[in-house]
């Protein structure tokens, strides 16, 4: 059984209507691409992995794929909610809208503190590039489980201290297959991920 899809963090969810169709569209439109690639989607046991969000101007609130989609070939607003607060030392988050937010929403907030400058963060698995970020590239610690405080905490450590904050993308070491890229707009961090896959594709 895989360990993605499982909710870590304590959540409260404020019901509420669907994010900006239109947000929700761009985020869609940047999921749909990688989801084609395989890498946001459902393993065969029915767990969804991968998740795509987008910080709100000038806030610390963002919107995230929501719970349970990654098996969801598109996704409308409804499917989408918006984190408004959340707090890594009490693993605590919450979200207004429709749905709970995916599951690892606490580590797409760390991203956003630790950098005043990303607009949009998306998750994905991908065995070949997972691989060749944790031969070359700074990583989190294979220690540290995904959607946890640990993993929030040790996301802004990466950032902060490595190289992995100035070149946008890194693998999770204890979340096999995971990375995380991030970026200034959905089109950034979506073509960072496409290019270091085509990158390992060609070697």
């Amino acid at each position: 059984m895989h360990d993605e899809g499982y909710v870590k963090y304590r959540a409260e969810l404020v019901e509420a209507p669907p994010p900006d169709s239109e947000l929700a569209a761009k985020l869609n439109y940047s999921r749909s691409i990688l989801r084609s690639r395989g890498m946001i989607g459902v393993y065969p046991d029915g767990v969804g992995f991968g998740n795509i969000s987008a910080r709100l101007a000038g806030s610390i609130s963002f919107v995230i794929s929501g719970t349970a989609t990654g098996g969801i070939e598109t996704l409308e607003a409804e499917h989408f909610t918006t984190v408004t607060a959340f707090d890594i030392e009490r693993n605590w988050l919450r979200c207004e809208g429709p749905i709970a937010a995916s599951s690892e929403a606490m580590t797409h907030g760390a991203v956003y503190l630790a950098d005043a400058s990303a607009a949009a963060v998306i998750h994905v698995h991908s065995e070949a590039l997972w691989t060749e970020l944790l031969e070359q590239s700074p990583a989190t610690s294979a220690k540290v489980e995904y959607g946890t405080p640990e993993m929030a905490r040790e996301v802004v450590r990466l950032l902060r201290e490595t190289a992995a904050g100035r070149l946008r993308i890194f693998a999770m070491a204890g979340h096999r297959e995971g990375v995380i890229a991030f970026g200034g707009s959905l089109d950034e961090a979506r073509e960072t991920i496409i290019s270091a896959y085509n990158k390992v594709l060609e070697r």
